[in-house]
């Protein structure tokens, strides 16, 4: 089974025997101070190390109309790195509507880019298609066209990410399921192509917490994280304002990931707004690892609590880093975010 040759967003593999594949070897970069916000009104967002020494950030822009990459040899390098625009919607049709959540993965030998897209005249009909392309540099590709991802049925998709374990190569993502009163829940299957699954995918989990449907029933933006023996999956839940948060689901390395038995939920958020320090509605977030091979947890959040409008459209969802901590019980600890400023390293 072909599977990611790369760190990436929402994939940080902690342990190569944990996770039964190796990391890609990649030299220690010097490290550049990192200034939160890492970059502005950038929602969304992905950081992927890959094996030729870069670190690739990608994001939703507060247009909505384009896929961005930009890249540089350290975190905080990101900040002023050019971003280079690889894709944009069509004026007409399909995916012409909003362009949302885009991933990088490195799968079977060729780059692949995902994203969730509408359709002009009904820009929340939003589907999942990815982007190819067999090139080395991302940047500079040139990209075949968009194909749909084929999901188990034609409703709201998005935020699909991959990640390998034990040799398989799995899609996360989320999706509003027939017959299920809520806006969206979370599906685990093997792929068998980029586009197409090898077995009937399996729900995961369903919001219904009282901190997962604060305005609206959410449960999307799924990250991995495999550590100390357990598979770790954040996500993001509840209406996009100061309500946003992290959830955290639980299975054993060694478990039956499709069995949705093997895993455990978190009664709790483990992650939300801070108060203190300012920072509202942490979420939709994923892992990558620092110059040193330290666990990071990449997010977005505002600086402010109250909006004006729908928060949709407030574009100051800006994109942040900063460290993940372990328990000695071997699970994580996110602690809450962190200021405005630079990143104690």
């Amino acid at each position: 089974m072909p599977k990611p040759t790369s760190l990436s967003r929402r994939l940080f593999i902690g342990s190569a025997a944990a996770a039964g594949l190796s990391a890609p070897v990649i030299a220690q970069a010097k490290t550049t101070p990192i200034i939160n916000p890492i970059i502005k009104q950038r929602a969304d967002p992905q950081v992927l190390r890959h094996s030729d020494g870069y670190y690739y950030f990608m994001a939703t822009v507060p247009e909505y109309d384009r896929l961005v990459i930009r890249r540089a040899k350290t975190l905080g390098g990101l900040s002023a790195a050019e971003e280079v625009v690889v894709w944009r919607r069509p004026t007409e049709g399909r995916m012409g509507g909003y362009i949302w959540a885009p991933e990088l993965h490195h799968y079977d030998g060729q780059w692949r880019l995902y994203f969730g897209a509408g359709d002009k005249g009904e820009p929340f009909r939003v589907r999942t298609y990815v982007i190819s392309t067999a090139e080395s540099n991302p940047l500079t590709a040139k990209w075949n066209a968009p194909v749909q991802v084929q999901m188990p049925w034609d409703t709201f998709n998005l935020d699909a990410s991959l990640f390998a374990h034990r040799g398989v190569t799995y899609m996360i993502w989320a999706q509003k399921e027939p017959g299920i009163d809520t806006n969206s829940n979370l599906y685990l299957a093997p792929l068998a192509t980029a586009t197409t699954f090898a077995k009937t995918p399996v729900r995961l989990t369903i919001p219904t917490y009282d901190w997962e449907t604060v305005k609206y029933k959410v449960a999307e933006g799924p990250a991995v994280l495999i550590r100390n023996g357990r598979v770790f999956v954040t996500y993001s839940a509840s209406a996009t304002d100061h309500n946003y948060c992290l959830g955290l689901l639980t299975a054993k390395a060694d478990a039956d990931l499709m069995d949705p038995a093997s895993w455990s939920k978190s009664p709790v958020p483990v992650f939300a707004s801070s108060e203190k320090n300012n920072i509202w509605g942490p979420g939709h977030n994923g892992f990558t690892v620092d110059e040193r091979g330290r666990d990071v947890i990449v997010y977005h959040a505002r600086d402010y609590k109250e909006i004006k409008g729908n928060s949709l459209f407030d574009p100051n969802r800006h994109s942040r880093l900063q460290y993940v901590k372990w328990r000695k019980d071997g699970t994580p600890d996110f602690g809450e975010p962190v200021p405005i400023g630079p990143l104690k390293r």
